[in-house]
């Protein structure tokens, strides 16, 4: 569902997959091609939510903010299930994890995988193209370029899977 907050009205363009069970409400700014999952919540009620191009938030991830601290979302970036960006910056072509939670003022590297179930702090900053696990998340090391690209191709996997949800979607109206 896509809701307005009093003048704040979401701009999602109409290349962008937004499921039925999924939450767009007040300041979000979606990209091209952005798609939002089953359960996926996006609250801009008090700061800017922005989501870039090509980038997927799978199913119950939630995206909101602090006074002050809008969440970004660069491009081609992977948000896994039921991860929280609370206030925060992902990179273009980062991957975050399944259950990962990042905190406020934190900035996920491009290239970046943050591991499954992972913290990243407030204000820590991961660097571009590493992977980090753990509560509180560290740095284990460089990816390869092998995984980078996969990274990305996770993402286009994700336009794929949009464009036949929505095609599915679109077969159950007519």
């Amino acid at each position: 569902m896509i809701r307005s907050l009093g003048r704040e009205k979401p701009v999602v363009p109409t290349s962008a997959f937004v499921h039925p069970a999924a939450e767009v409400i007040g300041r979000v700014r979606l990209g091209k091609h952005v798609s939002l999952w089953p359960g996926a919540v996006l609250r801009g009620d008090i700061e800017a939510i922005v989501v870039g191009d090509g980038s997927n938030v799978q199913d119950n991830a939630v995206c909101h903010t602090d006074r002050g601290l809008p969440t970004v979302v660069g491009r081609n970036v992977t948000v896994g299930h039921g991860a929280i960006l609370h206030s925060c910056r992902v990179e273009d072509g980062a991957l975050i994890g399944m259950g990962a939670i990042l905190l406020g003022g934190c900035v996920v590297g491009a290239g970046a995988l943050v591991g499954a179930g992972a913290l990243v702090p407030p204000g820590a900053r991961i660097p571009p193209g590493r992977l980090v696990l753990g509560s509180p998340a560290r740095s284990v090391r460089s990816l390869s370029k092998k995984e980078i690209a996969d990274l990305l191709e996770n993402a286009r996997h994700y336009l794929s899977l949009a464009r036949r949800h929505r095609a599915s979607l679109s077969a159950k109206k007519g």
